[in-house]
């Protein structure tokens, strides 16, 4: 077993895996990608009220690699002395949210997809306000590359992972049962708990560069595997 490869051991019973379905952010692209890339679509749209659209997106970047991520433009405004106008932030948000992000996908997504494609089925199964995700994948191409994708919001925020609707879903469009089923993801606090349960193989792809790589696994919701580069994604399909 190669060192940047960890199997946790769940059973000993062979199984071909027939489809390969991905999370999206930060396991397909940076994630952090497409927060810089929403900074500068607000930074601009909100010129008039925050000023210079540079300053006001590198202070926005700054801003998300501290303890202020998850309220950046809570903290802008109070920075910059102007009320926190609920209306406005909402405004910011939606700008943020309905954005064309620049983003691609990583090297090593690319090649992954390019070598499984005619081997597995392919799928996507993301989180995330539909308006967002959607862009995301149109940006990033994968209609073209994917059998079948599936943003949990179009089934309701109640199936939002860690439900399962979506994996079963998934796995009945793709006409492979459970078990010939593999889920790659970055997030062990949500992103394997219900995929277990249906007896997908699980795999986590670790990047320190990633939001949510120190994350840790619930009961019941540790991945079978762990690999640091989707360049070794075949070492667990095997």
């Amino acid at each position: 077993m190669t060192t940047d490869i960890h199997q946790r051991s769940r059973d000993d019973k062979p199984r071909v895996i027939r489809a390969v379905v991905f999370d999206l952010d930060d396991t397909l692209y940076a994630e952090r990608d497409y927060a810089l890339s929403g900074f500068a679509a607000v930074a601009q749209a909100f010129a008039g009220t925050l000023g210079d659209p540079e300053t006001c997106r590198l202070r926005m970047c700054q801003l998300f690699d501290s303890e202020h991520r998850r309220r950046v433009f809570n903290q802008l405004l109070r920075e910059m002395g102007l009320k926190e106008d609920d209306k406005l932030i909402t405004r910011m948000i939606k700008t943020y949210r309905s954005h064309k992000p620049t983003i691609a996908l990583s090297e090593h997504a690319d090649a992954a997809l390019s070598r499984l494609k005619g081997r597995y089925k392919l799928g996507v199964i993301s989180d995330g306000f539909l308006d967002a995700q959607s862009a995301k994948i149109e940006a990033l191409g994968l209609h073209e590359r994917m059998d079948e994708i599936i943003i949990t919001d179009e089934l309701g925020r109640e199936f939002w992972k860690p439900h399962t609707r979506a994996f079963e879903c998934m796995s009945e469009r793709l006409g492979v049962e459970p078990s010939a089923c593999a889920y790659v993801a970055d997030n062990p606090a949500k992103d394997f708990i219900a995929p277990r349960k249906l007896g997908w193989r699980t795999i986590q792809i670790l990047q320190k560069d990633g939001i949510y790589w120190d994350q840790d696994a619930p009961d019941g919701g540790a991945p079978d595997f762990v690999i640091s580069c989707l360049d070794r994604l075949e070492d667990c399909l095997g």
